[in-house]
């Protein structure tokens, strides 16, 4: 009888353990891939990614680097507060890193606050060397050494490295709104309601999907923030995505491009608002400066709550 009771309580305690971690499971957040399989155009490369941090980048926050294998990190509301909108945030970098807490999963955890299914991407990388100085030289050879402000606009244009990164990189946003919106149903999600929001480089990530997209990866709405300019020569794609724009005047990289973009998108009667804030410079982010860019996040949900993607779709 004894070992009868044993087993029984082994069994109990086996069958806890299950639940517990079943419950924690839950409250962690999902991780899926955006391909099937190896990513396309980029199933020979080798380099390891890395999760670090480069002070002053991102408030010193956690950065990611050398990604080869694009994922989706999911966010959920709660099921009480769930409207049926959907955004897929992509972090900024400059192709070079991800912003992941400032630009990303802290972005992502307002939204799911607020009702909205969030999906944080992480799409390819330029492959910035194996080591922590490999990285560091790669990185100011792009933004400068700290305190030289970045560098601006029109500087060169876009190193062949960041060119060549960026169709690889609009094509896992492209695939991640496809994967968001097959699998709609599943996350309490309506397929006519899903958008995408960048960041810098993640905001040209967002124009590159807004400008050329098939209608299955055609965002409802798109938040490029300090990342909208536009190739030269760009026009308005027919039926243009309503378009959420918003920068910091003194934001010497995408400034200037911000408004061009708001430009086009006025003139050709397509729905858009522009937020230019006098200060702020590029890459804040949720990061706290003391200045109103501190609150461009509740812009954001006040333009959702204009076009309606707020209220719960019945």
């Amino acid at each position: 009888m004894r070992s009868v009771f044993t087993k029984r309580v082994v069994c109990c305690l086996s069958l806890a353990g299950a639940l517990v971690l079943s419950t924690i499971c839950r409250g962690e957040q999902q991780v899926i891939p955006v391909w099937p399989g190896a990513a396309p155009g980029s199933e020979t490369w080798t380099q390891k990614e890395e999760t670090t941090t480069l002070p002053p980048l991102a408030a010193g926050g956690p950065l990611i680097r050398n990604v080869t294998q694009p994922t989706l990190t999911i966010f959920l509301p709660d099921p009480s507060l769930a409207n049926g909108t959907a955004v897929i945030v992509c972090p900024g970098g400059g192709f070079h890193f991800l912003s992941w807490a400032s630009e990303g999963t802290e972005v992502a955890k307002w939204l799911s606050a607020h009702g909205i299914a969030a999906f944080v991407l992480k799409y390819r990388l330029v492959d910035t060397g194996p080591t922590a100085d490999d990285f560091r030289k790669a990185v100011w050879a792009l933004f400068g050494p700290p305190g030289s402000g970045g560098r601006p606009a029109g500087s060169g244009g876009l190193p062949e490295s960041m060119r060549k990164i960026l169709p690889l990189a609009v094509a896992d946003g492209r695939q991640a709104m496809k994967v968001v919106r097959q699998r709609a149903s599943q996350w309490g999600i309506a397929p006519d309601r899903i958008g995408i929001m960048g960041f810098s480089a993640g905001g040209m990530v967002t124009m590159g999907v807004v400008m050329e997209h098939d209608a299955d990866s055609r965002p409802d709405f798109a938040g490029p923030l300090y990342g909208a300019g536009l190739a030269e020569g760009s026009a308005t794609p027919p039926e243009a995505t309503p378009l959420f724009i918003l920068c910091a005047s003194d934001d010497p990289i995408a400034a200037t491009g911000s408004v061009a973009t708001y430009t086009k998108w006025k003139a050709a009667g397509a729905p858009v608002e522009l937020h230019m804030y006098s200060k702020g410079g590029h890459g804040f982010g949720m990061n706290k400066q003391g200045l109103p860019t501190d609150h461009w996040i509740e812009r954001f949900g006040d333009w959702l709550e204009a076009q309606g993607f707020m209220k719960p779709k019945h």
